[in-house]
């Protein structure tokens, strides 16, 4: 069917990145759910006026954006085995490593989106009576999220990429399963169609985030 490949062998190759995808998909699923509001938290302390709350978090954010992710994954794996002798599991210190690498990237994108927002919105809230947490919630947040969409949805498309790097501790993804097909089966089809499914789902990441541009349209 394609080149020396058969069909029943290239349903056995879907099958099996299939498997892969399934692990790719928990490892992105996994790591939005923490780092995203990981990222706001981090971006608030990163805008603390206080020194002690402020500097370390800057220090951090410098550490995760200035060191390659393909490190930390490794050092988050391998230290506490190395210094305390403990042993972390594979996948549970990978998504410690994206976690709180894109919490960083996030973390930047929130503070700029917050930083653009006018501060007469901010005076007006406080006319109206609002605190200080009611403004930030219900006024500033909605629309610093309209703000930061592209932006966010670039990162959650590099996510998606990123996944691979789960590899370099051993756990098997969709580009690991395509790797060992490919070299069973002495073929590059496993990785054309392992990149069709990368396609597919930054596709399907791109339309979510389109709809939600248009859900908050009202946001002008």
């Amino acid at each position: 069917m394609f080149g020396s490949i058969g069909w029943d062998t290239f349903v056995k190759i879907i099958g099996s990145l299939m498997e892969g995808t399934v692990v790719t998909l928990e490892v992105f699923a996994l790591t939005l759910l923490i780092a995203l509001p990981l990222g706001l938290l981090v971006a608030l302390g990163r805008m603390s006026k206080r020194m002690l709350i402020s500097e370390p978090v800057k220090l951090y954010i410098l550490v995760m954006r200035g060191t390659p992710l393909m490190l930390q994954i490794m050092f988050i794996y391998f230290a506490p085995s190395n210094i305390l002798g403990l042993n972390i599991d594979r996948f549970l210190a990978a998504i410690i490593a994206f976690s709180i690498n894109y919490a960083a990237y996030f973390a930047e994108i929130y503070r700029g989106g917050i930083a653009s927002m006018e501060k007469e919105q901010y005076e007006a809230a406080s006319v109206l009576g609002f605190t200080k947490v009611q403004t930030f919630f219900k006024i500033i947040l909605p629309q610093v999220i309209k703000r930061i969409l592209p932006a966010t949805s670039n990162e959650v498309i590099t996510l998606v990429k990123d996944t691979v790097l789960v590899q370099v501790i051993g756990i098997s993804e969709l580009f690991r399963f395509a790797q060992n097909s490919a070299n069973r089966h002495f073929s590059t089809t496993p990785l054309l169609i392992a990149g069709i499914f990368y396609l597919i789902m930054n596709w399907v990441v791109t339309k979510i985030f389109h709809a939600i541009e248009s859900k908050l349209n009202y946001y002008r």
